[in-house]
């Protein structure tokens, strides 16, 4: 894609804060990190989210997420982490182009991903698990 940022940075015509590269993916240091070390591990080819991602690249997307949450942990100290992808505008994505975030954590960090705990009534729960299971 022609303007998108993700694609220009895999693509070399945007300079990026690279802690990894492979012909497949590129890691990067978040510029508007949740805390210190914060990277976005990003496929070169353009996918909008996860559903659109073919399972080959996917593969090379969460190993690859696993061998930077490593390098990460072991190189800041941190040792918990966040995986964090959001898939979709109402999700909170703002680039158009599917990655996921490694965000390191920290004793007394006060970041705080949280929500609103939601309950089932009635037959709802079984409802939805049936819906669901049509389609997998």
């Amino acid at each position: 894609m022609e303007d998108c940022i993700f694609c220009k940075i895999a693509d070399g015509k945007i300079p990026a804060a690279k802690v990894y590269e492979d012909n497949n993916i590129i890691s990067f240091l978040d510029i508007m990190p949740a805390n210190k070390g914060h990277c976005l591990v990003v496929p070169k080819k353009h996918y909008e989210t996860l559903l659109d991602i073919s399972d080959d690249d996917l593969k090379n997307l969460i190993i690859t997420t696993k061998k930077i949450a490593k390098a990460l942990s072991l190189s800041i100290g941190n040792g918990s982490f966040n995986l964090v992808m959001n898939n979709g505008k109402v999700a909170g994505q703002l680039v158009d182009h599917a990655h996921i975030h490694i965000i390191p954590r920290f004793k007394g960090d006060r970041l705080r991903l949280k929500w609103s705990h939601k309950k089932y009534v009635n037959k709802q729960m079984k409802e939805i698990q049936e819906k669901i299971k049509k389609f997998v």
